[in-house]
């Protein structure tokens, strides 16, 4: 029986018999304990232990010993500087991993999306057995894991979308691995309303079926915009799942449930089926336009590994290199959030092209909804194509014929695929004159037979530095929002950040704008007019607002750490000081809770004081306050 999306009471998603949960059995000595999938046993807090009910077998499940993986001992450090420093039983608590929080960490499931001929598309298998989605969420992973009947995409095919989490679910997440996310750039953060599906689909002939097809679509369903990261791993993993089939899904989610955690910045070895991938993923202390190089290892017991240069970037030129005349429009437009529609002949083009829309303002975040592949099955086909209002602030990437008349009012349309239509159909205006020299560059480099890597290296240094001209101004002006030091006293609330003025910016431009880095003329005026309408700097203002605010509270977290309080308290009152302690220890908590930018000596600095104040007062006055917590 499968999963189908057509209304009718869902039957059970198909369940191989050798995954099905064994019944958890009474433990010695009260401990608690978990089963999962395969028949491992896991101790409610600590390491797993015990081998799976295949362990005979290379598709079974991999035996966990307490001293962890070989990935374990070196992420021990990580995931404990990524615990709690303030809070007493944070690291204890981050550090329990129970079965498949590695697993996870990169990835929500797996899903197996098959076509039946009375029931069309269906999600066959989802894993592991306790992942939840909703039936909306498996409509959509249904219709958008195949591409449209009129793409023809014979053999293999890769591609992703972005769909909407349903509302009201619950974002669960070990601690330690929500804190990694501080640590990303900003246009790699999570964002909780989304997930991405990863998909290799495959189509080929098949007369022993009564359609004559065999079609079939894996689809990893995740979190992360990991993109190139996904895409890799599928295209190791998914010809041999066609031909092993559901045992050989359980090995792979068994090894990704060995994964270190997504630490930004750390080189990480991600084993899978035999192979071993080798990334780094970024933070937001490197320095924009630059990838340190992974080197590939060589391993003593002869694991084949590889070295992924990127885990979220897409071949630029190549989406680019139908409309490359266009670029620096098309920049303009993903930075205003005009809505834009890619029509593709096939699923991989298009949601490759939206991908390299939306990266193309790096490092600004592109704030608004993005679809890189989008069909007229979408929960939000209407919302998205309706007549009644304006086109919203979205980009979408589709490949029914279908939406040529349906998005026909729609402002701005990019073809590509199609050698007589490619191009862009707009009546949009420009702000800024045409920079000729990136695609003389960029032509010159086809001519030359210039490899296609390095056309994006190109293409990506040359929007990175319009990007960069464009926003240095908007960041030393609001810099200058931020009070002086010296208006932080210990005594008083922080300060308030200025209020951000139109026009007082627009005056710092003529002075100190982006002909100081850029050569290109034309109305930059008209240019940040326009932005400061848009979604993006909505976004991009209130990450700085946040940045600036928390820098504020840490600055007044230092300022009262100077201070002598032990002196303070001894001339006020007890009310007052009981008052300046239960104020302090809601500080910490709130320094852990919002991830403040303080040193840990500052924290710990701030700790003594409240315990060498509480020593200073009356014994049934330091107990209730000792076993007070922060509110």
């Amino acid at each position: 029986m499968v999963w189908t999306p057509r209304r009718r009471p869902p039957p059970s998603p198909l369940v191989p018999a050798w995954t099905l949960p064994l019944q958890a059995a009474p433990v010695p000595g009260g401990a608690r304990r978990r089963r999962r999938a395969g028949g491992h046993v896991t101790p409610g807090g600590g390491a797993e232990a015990g081998a799976g009910a295949a362990a005979g077998s290379a598709m079974s499940l991999r035996e966990r010993s307490p001293s962890g993986a070989g990935e374990a001992g070196e992420n021990a450090a990580a995931e404990a500087a990524a615990a709690s420093p303030a809070e007493p039983d944070g690291p204890g608590r981050c550090l329990s991993l129970l079965p498949w929080d590695r697993f996870s960490a990169w990835l929500h499931c797996v899903c197996v999306v098959g076509f039946d001929l009375e029931l069309g598309q269906a999600v066959e298998v989802i894993y592991p057995l306790h992942s939840k989605l909703t039936d909306k969420e498996k409509t959509n992973i249904c219709y958008l894991s195949f591409p449209d009947s009129n793409s023809g995409c014979l053999g293999d095919t890769q591609f992703c979308f972005r769909f909407r989490r349903s509302t009201g679910r619950k974002v669960s997440f070990c601690c330690f691995l929500d804190q990694l996310d501080r640590d990303l750039p900003v246009y790699l953060k999570k964002d909780p309303a989304y997930y991405y599906g990863y998909v290799y689909f495959r189509q080929v002939r098949d007369k022993s079926l009564k359609r004559g097809y065999f079609q079939k679509s894996l689809v990893l369903i995740s979190k992360l915009p990991y993109v190139h990261l996904f895409r890799t791993m599928l295209k190791q993993i998914a010809p041999e799942y066609f031909e092993k089939s559901e045992a050989f899904l359980e090995a792979v989610c068994s090894d990704v449930d060995r994964w270190p955690p997504p630490i930004p910045g750390k080189i990480l070895h991600l084993p899978i089926m035999g192979i071993i991938m080798k990334l780094r993923i970024p933070t937001y202390r490197d320095k924009p336009g630059t990838t340190p190089i992974v080197q590939n290892m060589h391993q003593a017991d002869a694991q084949i590994s590889m070295a992924l240069p990127t885990v979220h970037e897409v071949d630029l030129f190549r989406c680019f290199c139908p409309v490359f005349f266009h670029i620096q429009m098309l920049w303009e437009l993903v930075l205003l959030g005009e809505p834009l529609v890619v029509m593709a002949p096939s699923p991989s083009e298009s949601s490759e092209t939206v991908l390299a829309l939306v990266s193309c303002i790096s490092p600004l975040k592109y704030c608004s909804d993005f679809r890189p592949y989008f069909t007229i099955h979408d929960s939000e086909f209407k919302e998205y194509t309706t007549r009644t209002q304006a086109p919203p602030s979205v980009i979408l990437g589709v490949t029914n014929p279908f939406f040529a008349k349906t998005l026909q009012h729609w402002p701005h349309i990019i073809r590509i695929g199609d050698i007589k239509l490619p191009g862009v159909y707009t009546s949009y205006k420009p702000y800024l004159n045409k920079d000729e020299e990136i695609v003389k560059q960029l032509q010159k480099g086809v001519q030359q037979k210039r490899p296609t890597e390095a056309q994006s290296v190109i293409l990506r240094r040359y929007f990175l530095e319009l990007t960069e001209s464009f926003i240095i101004p908007l960041e030393r002006y609001v810099a200058s929002l931020m009070p002086l030091q010296k208006c932080i006293s210990p005594w008083k609330s922080p300060p308030q950040l200025r209020q951000f003025s139109q026009d007082d910016f627009m005056k710092t431009l003529e002075k100190a704008g982006p002909q100081l880095t850029s050569g290109l003329k034309g109305d930059w005026i008209g240019l940040y007019r326009h932005f400061l309408k848009s979604p993006n700097f909505d976004g991009w203002f209130r990450s700085r607002q946040k940045e600036m605010t928390q820098k504020l509270e840490a600055l007044h977290l230092e300022a009262l750490c100077n201070e002598n309080l032990v002196f303070w308290s001894q001339k006020h009152t007890e009310v007052e000081t009981v008052d300046l302690v239960l104020k302090l220890k809601n500080k910490l908590l709130q320094a852990d809770r919002e991830h403040l930018p303080v040193k840990t000596d500052t924290l710990k600095k701030l700790q003594m004081h409240i315990n060498d104040i509480i020593l200073a007062l009356p014994d049934d006055l330091q107990d209730i306050l000792l076993k007070t917590g922060t509110t």
